[in-house]
């Protein structure tokens, strides 16, 4: 496998794609077809206009927008630039919202015009630049600057040489012990991750890659980068379905699909139809699948389940299933080096679980840190090993077994849902004294979300008022299902809750409506 290269960089891969296919297509949505020369023309306008507004190499630009051709552009024009991609979930609202908007401070936010309110309601700062981008079909007043003004730039390559070790992007992932953390994600961390995934998915040329995830995720990312050095595709959908998926897959011809979370359960609990192997997918790959679902879905699918194991802070992908090695999550990928940590810090034996740790064999592809959090960054690497917070083993082929997170939070509707923000917001509420979050078993194999509340003077809200009250201030897949009374909590000897003691039981709980 050949070296992340320090002297590429993502400009420079668009801009050679560009030249030597201009006419191929690197991208369909709803049916348009978007080729490499379309590409880098819209690329080079949109960085113009953004360089006209202000923005340059180390300028944070926030993103809250949907799944788009529009929203790729964004993505290459902001690294050409070496500006500062902070993307935005779009589920986003209230306190979360106003925290990493307020930790980012983008110079500019870019939204969705359907987001708009919930973005100026989330922004502190009054000189921040916020540019709304009308859905297809719809206009907005002509006496504001919106998207299609601000791609509207000549087509000219911007000035300036981007490095290889230029921070591209920031990207919040979940709490666990404290507020969401900004990763810091270099040029050629994106294309490590890039490279990881074409090794799992198996690609060759002429395949087709259906994009369903969103592009606030590393995960959708380093589609968009692999599309660059490879003979592919991107079928890019607008977010995931489960019911209409296969129907996705054969329109688009796709002969990868990408998975994380409870997908594959989802798409297992659909009803079985005479048409299921009818479909072009050769290989199914991310991370989240268990061995039981893991066989069904191949028996199911004809396709082959490729389970691999990763992070934002290490490239996304740490170990690959290149041979799709049942039961397992691949062995590391060639420019690592991982190990298991007893809760003393030592290596342990293979065979033995502990906290896995990452090492990097080639510069740059671990996080230069988190942004604004010195303290993070230096818990999360020591010793040149980054601490993942996950538990595993590794056998004795080098084989790494996952079995776990020691992170407190819950996997939930395809995200890593911090306790942490949901216990804040819930504290704030007129008659709660404590509060603890803890995730319960659901049949797709992700995790409901149970809130415990502790009442303050003997006398907690009612489950409806408690119910609006997270769904007013959090995002929608952040709002707990189930809602327990306690009296009191176990705690440690440094007055922690013994969240360990908490039952993952339903049947003692308030049960907040799905509609």
């Amino acid at each position: 496998m050949d070296a992340i290269r320090d002297d590429v960089t993502l400009r420079v891969l668009l801009e050679r794609r560009a030249a030597r296919d201009p006419g191929r297509t690197y991208l369909v949505h709803d049916g348009v077809h978007l080729t490499f020369g379309e590409l880098d023309s819209a690329v080079n306008g949109l960085a113009s206009g953004l360089a006209g507004h202000g923005v340059g190499a180390g300028t944070r630009v926030a993103a809250m927008l949907d799944n788009h051709p529009d929203l790729v552009c964004l993505l290459f024009a902001l690294a050409k630039l070496g500006a500062v991609h902070v993307p935005v979930n779009t589920r986003m609202r209230g306190d979360p919202l106003e925290y990493l908007l307020g930790h980012a401070e983008p110079a500019m936010i870019i939204a969705e015009s359907s987001y708009i309110d919930a973005v100026t309601a989330a922004i502190a700062d009054p000189a921040v630049t916020l540019v709304p981008r009308a859905a297809d079909g719809d206009a907005l007043s002509p006496d504001i600057m919106d998207f299609t003004a601000l791609r509207a730039g000549p087509d000219v390559p911007p000035p300036g040489v981007p490095s290889a070790f230029d921070i591209l992007t920031v990207l919040y992932t979940s709490g666990t012990t404290g507020p969401p953390k900004g990763v810091l994600v270099t040029d050629k961390m994106h294309r490590a991750s890039a490279a990881a995934s074409a090794m799992a998915a198996d690609v060759r040329s002429g395949d087709v890659m259906y994009l369903w995830e969103p592009l606030y995720h590393i995960g959708g990312i380093q589609v968009l980068v692999l599309a660059l050095e490879h003979d592919v595709t991107i079928a890019l959908g607008s977010r995931f379905s489960a019911s209409g998926f296969w129907r996705e897959v054969r329109r688009s011809g796709a002969t990868q699909i990408h998975f994380l979370g409870g997908i594959l359960q989802m798409l297992l609990a659909q009803p079985p139809r005479a048409d299921d192997r009818d479909h072009p997918v050769r290989v199914a790959w991310g991370g989240g699948a268990p061995p039981d679902v893991w066989r069904a879905f191949e028996e199911r699918f004809g396709v082959q389940v490729r389970e691999n194991y990763g992070m934002t802070e290490a490239s996304s992908l740490t170990s690959i299933n290149v041979d799709a090695r049942f039961g397992t999550v691949g062995r590391p990928a060639p420019w690592f080096e991982v190990g298991i940590v007893s809760d003393e810090g030592g290596m342990v034996a293979p065979g033995l679980r502990g906290e896995i740790v990452v090492r990097e064999r080639e510069c740059g592809l671990i996080t230069p840190g988190y942004f604004r959090d010195p303290e993070a960054t230096t818990h999360a690497v020591r010793n040149g090993w980054l601490h993942t917070g996950d538990l595993g083993w590794l056998d004795e082929r080098g084989y790494l077994h996952f079995c776990g997170r020691l992170k407190d939070c819950v996997r939930h509707r395809g995200e890593n849902v911090s306790a942490w923000e949901i216990e804040r917001v819930v504290e704030r509420l007129e008659g709660v004294e404590e509060c603890a979050v803890v995730g319960v078993p659901t049949e797709v194999g992700e995790e409901d979300i149970k809130l415990f509340i502790k009442p303050s003077r003997g006398a907690a809200p009612d489950s409806d008022t408690v119910f609006a009250w997270c769904t007013r201030h959090l995002a929608d897949f952040q709002v707990p299902r189930y809602l327990a009374v306690v009296q009191e909590f176990e705690k440690t000897s440094t007055q922690r809750i013994r969240k360990e003691t908490l039952p993952r039981i339903t049947d003692d709980s308030r049960v907040r409506s799905r509609g």
